[in-house]
């Protein structure tokens, strides 16, 4: 079920995943522009009991690591997502002709979100983010397309990883 095979090299299968990573920074990026446009810097829109929009500046990682570091992390973070990029990018080619459906899938998430908040890091100096999800009186972090992206991505390459990648299917012959 992951694997599928293409007569055409692979091009085609590659230009999807790069079609779904492409998806992902433009669907981040409209509704970043979006927040940033229409709701002020810390308001919050509920939008349910559970769900805010927010707009809040984010200049670490995952959580807000580092997110008080002094400046430095900004290019930390640039590069790394730079360099990350494009060995996924990398990855996803020298895999094309293989045919693992999920697996692509999952990095092509997984670039996607990287390359949306890099280009928020490259332009602003920090990611923006806008979803908000609580739990009684407890509240997730705020994220955004990007992150849930990557989220998503990262979960369907676990998911690979255990359970298809790698795994030999059983011989039909005697």
């Amino acid at each position: 079920m992951t694997k599928v095979k293409e007569s055409n090299g692979g091009n085609a299968r590659f230009i999807t995943w790069m079609f779904i990573a492409l998806v992902i920074v433009a669907a981040d990026q409209l509704t970043k522009w979006a927040i940033i446009e229409w709701v002020p810097l810390y308001d919050r829109v509920p939008l349910n009991s559970f769900v805010n929009l927010t707009h809040q500046k984010n200049r670490g990682a995952a959580f807000s690591f580092l997110a008080n570091a002094g400046g430095w992390q900004r290019w930390f973070f640039v590069v790394l997502a730079t360099v990350v990029s494009g060995v996924i990018a990398v990855w996803i080619w020298r895999i094309r002709r293989e045919g693992h459906v999920l697996l692509s899938i999952g990095l092509a998430l997984v670039l996607g979100g990287a390359v949306g908040n890099l280009i928020d890091r490259v332009r602003f100096g920090h990611v923006t983010d806008f979803i908000q999800v609580w739990f009684g009186a407890w509240a997730f972090p705020s994220f955004n397309v990007a992150d849930a992206g990557i989220t998503v991505g990262a979960a369907l390459l676990i998911i690979d990883a255990l359970f298809f990648s790698g795994r030999q299917r059983p011989s039909t012959a005697p």
